[in-house]
């Protein structure tokens, strides 16, 4: 009399629905990290990379130790960058970290100049903080 019939739960669905919103909350991450980290750092990297491959004769250029110098020759991987009059120091292209000022091409060439190419506009003389960093530090 005190006991009583018990009987069965029925199981729940199939549980399709409850994956997805396991998996809702790490695919959000996903997707916030990629707009907000990845895409910006391979747009970054692109832009690096046509910089990198539109070096000169003639521009000014920063390399990854903080020197400031005119690229006097081009090669392949390799460039020259004069840093005072004179001295001539050999650096990679990869390690170039910003272009100051770029150089216009020669007049007449409807191209822009090959890599190595001797034909290229001359390189530029300092113009005594009229560009580059005096522009950033408001010299005139």
């Amino acid at each position: 009399m005190f006991v009583s019939t018990a009987y069965a739960q029925t199981a729940g669905g199939a549980g399709g629905g409850d994956m997805l919103v396991q998996f809702a909350p790490l695919i959000l991450i996903f997707v916030v990290f990629y707009f907000l980290l990845i895409r910006p750092q391979q747009k970054k990297q692109k832009e690096h990379k046509a910089m990198l491959d539109s070096i000169r004769r003639g521009d000014r250029v920063v390399t990854g130790g903080g020197i400031i110098g005119t690229v006097s020759k081009v090669d392949n991987d390799e460039l020259q960058v004069e840093i005072a009059e004179g001295v001539k120091v050999r650096c990679m292209r990869g390690t170039i970290n910003l272009v100051l000022a770029r150089t216009e091409p020669a007049k007449g060439a409807s191209a822009p100049a090959a890599a190595g190419d001797t034909a290229a506009a001359p390189a530029e003389k300092a113009d005594e903080g009229k560009g580059g960093l005096g522009k950033l530090f408001g010299r005139k």
